[in-house]
């Protein structure tokens, strides 16, 4: 699809890059020429990562860091800036979901959402974006959203609002840093199965059914699909495109607003048993992210 050069000598920086969506981007990016820089909390996904990048010859580098902290934000900047030279891409991507009926959410669980996906997205864009300025260095965000930003859906509703949140972020950042370069794209995935998104939005096989008959195509997204997009919209081709939103979804939202609302069908011991289960930590896993 892509000049295996099409990449060549942008450094990426992409947030929670070690596993699932941010890893797939990762790979692709590295694949097209681009030094890769990973954030993430687990140092040990973040070294297999790296590790696997560097013995299929790719150029990549991690720093563990929590998104949730201005202050990690930074020294890892430096860090990457030392190790690089420069940035020229941030995807802001580290993210926190499940699926709970809200009433039974306590504020801990609303305010671990909020923090890694607006508040993360906000300090990670602030911090580079300012130094983008101060140099006279032009840049790309690549913002990682969802389709019910813009619809709202039940039973992820911090999610949803969060996700809102970064998506008026995209948009108004896109008209406020045009003038030094910086262009703002988002995409707005539909459901890509991932280890994370199985444990914690369809834990049980007739949610994943039921979210599957959804999509019009009759099927869920491929890591190559949607990482596809992501070069394409960071890279040179799309240096045009600003403040755009792109759904990948085949054709999800349109079928019903909300990609999680069809849960309503789900009684009160499915989520309780969901509940449970999310509880469970996976094995060799330290429970975060």
């Amino acid at each position: 699809m892509f000049s295996p050069s099409v990449l060549k000598d942008k450094v990426i920086l992409v947030t929670g890059g070690g596993t699932g969506i941010g890893r797939a981007m990762c790979e692709k990016f590295a694949s097209l020429g681009a030094s890769i820089s990973i954030l993430g909390r687990r140092p040990e996904v973040l070294e297999k990562a790296v590790d696997d990048m560097k013995n299929l010859g790719y150029n990549a580098f991690s720093v563990k860091c929590d998104v949730r902290s201005p202050v990690e934000i930074s020294a890892a900047v430096d860090k990457i800036i030392d190790h690089f030279g420069r940035i020229d891409v941030l995807v802001n991507n580290a993210a926190g979901n499940f699926v709970s009926p809200t009433e039974r959410l306590s504020a801990h669980a609303v305010d671990s959402v909020l923090n890694i996906v607006l508040h993360g997205t906000m300090y990670a864009t602030i911090d580079i974006g300012k130094r983008w300025i101060e140099r006279g260095q032009k840049g790309v965000v690549l913002n990682i959203v969802t389709t019910y930003a813009w619809t709202g859906s039940a039973f992820v509703v911090p999610s949803a609002a969060a996700k809102a949140g970064v998506l008026a972020v995209t948009r108004s950042l896109a008209v406020e840093w045009a003038r030094y370069g910086i262009r703002h794209v988002a995409i707005a995935p539909g459901p890509f199965p991932t280890e994370a998104t199985r444990k914690n939005l369809y834990p049980l096989e007739e949610m994943a059914d039921m979210l599957k008959e959804r999509v019009p195509l009759g099927r869920f997204g491929n890591m190559d699909e949607i990482s596809n997009l992501a070069a394409f919209l960071v890279s040179d081709y799309a240096s045009f495109i600003n403040g755009e939103v792109i759904t990948i979804d085949g054709g999800e939202w349109l079928k019903g607003a909300g990609q999680f609302s069809g849960l309503l069908a789900l009684r009160k011991e499915h989520w309780d048993m969901i509940r449970e289960m999310s509880r469970k930590k996976p094995e060799n896993s330290s429970g975060k992210d």
